[in-house]
């Protein structure tokens, strides 16, 4: 990673470092979540966008979507004793692992059916090939 400056990121930067698309980046910088400053045409990003960005890759991850990302870092601007956001990132922790165990019940569902068409499948072969 080459540093412009004093803790300062060029797009390629930070592109690099997380190899993701300086697309991708711009998104982010799109939907609010990110908050670079310009020279010119040039983007050029602090140390809080580095740590943003990392917590978006991170949150994407989990399964945050980028709203309740940008949620929480509204929170967080708002409220820096963090109670409130550590509050709504808990209820956001407990939904996703609802929503992930639901989703896991439903693919031992599915596994279950193949299971059972497969070895219907595999007795149909059986008594075609004898």
């Amino acid at each position: 990673m080459i540093q412009m400056n004093n803790a300062n990121y060029s797009i390629s930067d930070l592109s690099k470092e997380f190899d993701i698309t300086t697309r991708s980046i711009r998104f982010y910088e799109d939907q609010g979540l990110l908050a670079p400053t310009r020279k010119g045409q040039t983007r050029i990003y602090n140390q809080r966008d580095k740590v943003r960005l990392k917590l978006i890759l991170r949150g994407k991850r989990l399964g945050f979507s980028l709203a309740e990302t940008g949620r929480l870092f509204e929170l967080y601007d708002a409220d820096k004793s963090s109670a409130k956001q550590l509050s709504s990132m808990m209820e956001l922790i407990y939904q996703k692992k609802n929503d992930l165990k639901q989703q896991l019940e439903d693919i031992n569902a599915v596994l279950i059916e193949l299971n059972d068409i497969e070895k219907n499948c595999q007795k149909i072969l059986t008594t075609l090939t004898t």
